[in-house]
């Protein structure tokens, strides 16, 4: 079996050389060509081009390189051909990926794709090129293969690969002890974002929530997790280290353990918040204009990962000009004072957790498997 991978980024590199390994253990003559990182070379992948070729973000950006994008594709789509690859999966990457899967479908090739975009929240007429550019799309959430069986583009939910890094019991002592923390101290993780210009529209909201926070518990102890040592000197530039707040490199799902609340910029950190049974509040705020535009695109009810897997309304979103210090305060108040009302919800993400836990990679590689299996 020859089959054609293309990554992106460092994730999608994680992710393939899981999916290759998988593939392995069930097909003993297995071939693997395209684009990945260290781990799928690791794994045996021909890797015709490095995994940065594809990692170029902005509109601005990616003009400028577009070129040598699309002198890229059809390098791989005469590849693909030539060898000729069984099927062709594409890992995340989806600007690329989709259209060189819809290219390779149509001369006959049997494609994949392993991560869903998020056409479910914006720019849903994408749904239609992904119907002619894939046999099946593989799913990580719930609710995206819902969206898919909708549109008639055959799919497959898998599990999150996080959910299977982080433990369904997870020790909030041992948390503690490694981070320094007494096991009395009412402990608030606060996670501005892992972007520049998150943390520059984020953490003086986040700020003042914390000072309105401590006039009510003044014992209050506070961790901020940096995800790089350039956003560490964002937050020192803000004046966290003189409001007390203990700032830490990376540990982000640590201190989210060792915490009693999240407070948190929208993103993947609310998924990981859920995964380690906290409460949290997400908030998110953009420049002006920028939410103009993304407020009549987006076409969901709500923004964070935990709510759109519950579909109801289970962690308070703070968005824009409702992402104040005051709302913010308010909200995490009872999660810090009241454990019944955090015990019920640590509850209901444990549970949502065991439904993300499947043994994603080797459910993708199952799902792959039984395509190449079908009658072309």
């Amino acid at each position: 079996m020859r089959v054609f991978l293309v990554a992106g980024e460092l994730s999608g590199d994680i992710l393939g050389a899981t999916l290759m390994r998988e593939l392995k253990r069930r097909h003993e003559n297995v071939s693997f060509r395209g684009i990945g990182g260290p781990r799928m070379i690791e794994e045996g992948l021909d890797s015709l081009y490095p995994l940065e070729t594809l990692s170029i973000m902005g509109l601005v950006e990616v003009l400028k390189h577009l070129p040598r994008l699309v002198g890229v594709r059809r390098h791989l789509r005469r590849e693909a051909l030539a060898w000729p690859a069984d099927i062709m999966i594409g890992i995340d990457a989806p600007d690329f990926n989709l259209g060189l899967e819809a290219q390779l479908r149509a001369q006959g090739m049997t494609t994949a794709h392993y991560v869903s975009p998020s056409v479910w929240a914006w720019r849903q007429g994408r749904v239609k090129k992904i119907r002619r550019a894939v046999d099946m799309m593989l799913t990580f959430l719930p609710f995206e293969a819902e969206f898919y069986e909708h549109h008639d583009v055959p799919v497959r939910f898998v599990g999150h690969p996080l959910a299977e890094e982080l433990p369904l019991d997870n020790d909030r002592h041992q948390a503690r002890r490694a981070l320094g923390l007494d096991d009395s101290a009412r402990v608030l993780a606060v996670l501005p974002g892992s972007r520049g210009s998150e943390i520059g529209f984020m953490t003086p909201v986040f700020l003042e929530a914390i000072r309105l926070l401590r006039q009510r518990l003044p014992d209050l102890a506070v961790v901020m997790p940096a995800a790089t040592p350039a956003r560490r000197q964002e937050l020192l530039a803000h004046g966290v280290a003189e409001q007390n707040i203990t700032v830490v490199d990376g540990r982000a799902w640590e201190v989210m353990t060792a915490s009693n609340a999240v407070l948190l910029t929208s993103g993947t950190s609310a998924l990981e918040a859920m995964l380690c049974h906290r409460p949290m509040v997400v908030a998110y705020r953009m420049a002006p204009v920028t939410w103009q535009i993304a407020r009549r695109m987006v076409k969901t009810r709500w923004i964070s990962l935990p709510n759109l897997i519950a579909q109801e309304s289970l962690v308070p979103e703070l968005i824009q000009d409702d992402a104040t210090g005051e709302a913010i305060a308010a909200a995490l108040t009872p999660m810090l004072e009241n454990d019944i009302e955090a015990r019920a919800l640590t509850e209901r993400f444990v549970a949502m957790h065991r439904t993300l836990q499947r043994g994603a990679s080797a459910r993708a590689a199952q799902a792959i498997s039984e395509l190449m299996a079908r009658p072309h």
